[in-house]
């Protein structure tokens, strides 16, 4: 035996060999190892750095396989030695990650444990993930991960040091940026699609295209007036919106739910028909008269010679902004969007003939045809205060 082991050089630790299963047995491989005429033992921890269940999904007898030395067995009269190949698998792996890190590529692999401060990663050698580099948003609970197999970027690596950092995040915003792109380059303005309220501001909702996210601003969400978005919105609801514009190189898209939705003044000719009786708010009191809300989004107008049978001088005398009141309708005109109304004609009217009160919300009427401010005019502004003035020295501007 000595002769024999005088015949080949020594084995030395870390030294690399050739070798053949001879037999597989305890959960061990027994190995010749090639050229020496001695054995050497494969423990189970040291097969292989791939996760298995079962050793001949690794190896089986008569494989020529490639080995590290970890240590002489001493006591064992053939001079048997303790063999890896699981270190070997690793320097090949280590080697391949090297090569996809410096291409830029990801790799793919299972985790195989959820610890603290984020997770173990089995990719042939141990990778870690740090819980901020798992997910683009923050996860209370990762127990859900364990097994689950998911692609990686490689952030960090030191072979020497057995140290691998990874990220999962990295992945998952390179992904979105691409389907961002793709997707603005698919919106156009004009186009009505379909999203998902995604977050809720006090200045409106952002709305999810499908890796895109829009902004309704709060003036774009409904005809009326909204004074929280939270208040008509809800996050996951579906809604259709209109593109307003697409800033691709700012990565903006602007967005109304309002230009969707019917217009306020379709069919106000049969929701306000001319002599019907509407409750509404008043939201404005100018010196020409009150601007009362009848439908979300449709004002009209209560000149001030319409409001009451006394004369006043302002609305404010008998009229407050957020006061509901009833009011006739005198005038409808959808081309425009203005309705003229009136409080006085609702009221009993004292000391005054029917006739003489109809003549005169005649002239009323007549007068508010052609104002403007939101095209009212002069006429509508003086009203009644124009009535019986005559102009004096009449004649001797006709001479």
């Amino acid at each position: 035996m000595d002769e024999m082991l005088n015949a080949y050089p020594p084995l030395e630790v870390g030294d690399t060999v050739q070798g053949e299963v001879l037999t597989i047995e305890d959960n061990q491989a027994i190995v010749g190892i090639t050229g020496s005429g001695l054995e050497g033992v494969i423990p189970y921890n040291e097969l292989s750095a791939k996760p298995f269940d079962d050793i001949n999904e690794v190896m089986n007898v008569g494989d020529h396989i490639e080995l590290v030395v970890i240590k002489q067995i001493k006591d064992k009269e053939n001079g048997s030695y303790l063999l890896s190949k699981r270190r070997v698998d690793a320097k090949k792996v280590w080697k391949e990650i090297q090569e996809k890190s410096e291409k830029g590529e990801y790799i793919e692999a299972p985790v195989k444990d959820v610890v603290k401060g984020g997770l173990v990663v089995d990719v042939g050698v141990r990778g870690f993930v740090p819980a901020s580099m798992v997910e683009d948003h923050f996860v209370e609970d990762f127990s859900g991960y364990k097994g689950k197999i998911m692609k990686f970027k490689i952030i960090e690596l030191e072979p020497s040091e057995n140290r691998l950092i990874l990220s999962h995040k990295a992945v998952v915003e390179k992904e979105k940026e691409a389907m961002s792109e793709e997707r603005m380059d698919a919106l156009h303005e004009g186009d009505v699609v379909e999203g998902t309220i995604a977050r809720l501001t006090n200045f409106g909702a952002f709305v999810d295209l499908g890796g895109v996210d829009g902004l309704v601003h709060i003036s774009q969400i409904a005809h009326e007036h909204v004074n929280n978005p939270g208040d008509v919105l809800t996050i996951n609801d579906k809604v259709n919106v209109k593109i307003l514009s697409v800033d691709k190189e700012r990565g903006r898209v602007s967005l109304s739910i309002k230009e969707t939705l019917p217009g306020p003044w379709e069919s106000i000719e049969e929701k306000a028909p001319i002599d019907s009786v509407l409750t509404g708010t008043v939201k404005r009191l100018t010196s020409f008269g009150a601007f009362v809300e009848v439908f979300p989004g449709v004002e009209g107008l209560v000149h001030i010679s319409q409001i009451s049978h006394q004369h006043i001088a302002t609305p404010q005398e008998v009229l407050e902004e957020g006061q509901e009141i009833e009011v006739k309708v005198l005038d409808v005109r959808p081309e425009d969007h203005r309705l003229s109304l009136s409080v006085k004609a609702l009221q009993e009217q004292k000391n005054q003939a029917p006739q003489a009160s109809s003549r005169r919300e005649q002239q009323n009427y007549q007068s508010q045809e052609d104002d403007s401010d939101s095209s009212f005019t002069f006429g509508d502004v003086l009203g009644d205060k124009l009535s019986g003035f005559k102009v004096e020295n009449e004649g001797e501007d006709n001479e």
